[in-house]
């Protein structure tokens, strides 16, 4: 509990936040049924990466004067991927909701060998 009072000035409280998000991102995609569901469960996943990037950056050892920005720009790559992913997957959630007005997985069996 002394990590979490020394305020936002500790690496701890951010790789315990990434890991929570990141433990809430697979239970999500685990325990959901539906395509929306686990479509937010990689988001989760993603926002878990992208603070773990920033975190190492922000509190990195291997600084050069303090410009060091790997991790900020490696999460700018994440944010966008995840734009175009859920751009991708909800027009496929839709596509699939148009065909068997359900999005849920399990009911959808056309892939189904």
């Amino acid at each position: 509990m002394d990590q979490l009072i020394q305020g936002p000035n500790a690496l701890e409280n951010y790789l315990i936040l990434a890991a929570l998000l990141f433990a809430c991102g697979i239970f999500a995609m685990v325990s959901r049924r539906n395509a929306v569901g686990i479509l937010m469960g990689v988001e989760l996943i993603l926002n878990a990466a992208g603070i773990n990037f920033v975190a190492f950056a922000r509190f990195g050892h291997d600084k050069v004067d303090g410009n060091q920005l790997d991790g900020q720009i490696f999460t700018l790559f994440i944010i966008v991927l995840a734009a175009a992913e859920a751009a991708v997957a909800l027009a496929l959630v839709l596509a699939v909701f148009q065909t068997h007005r359900t999005i849920s997985l399990d009911e959808v069996d056309e892939m189904k060998a």
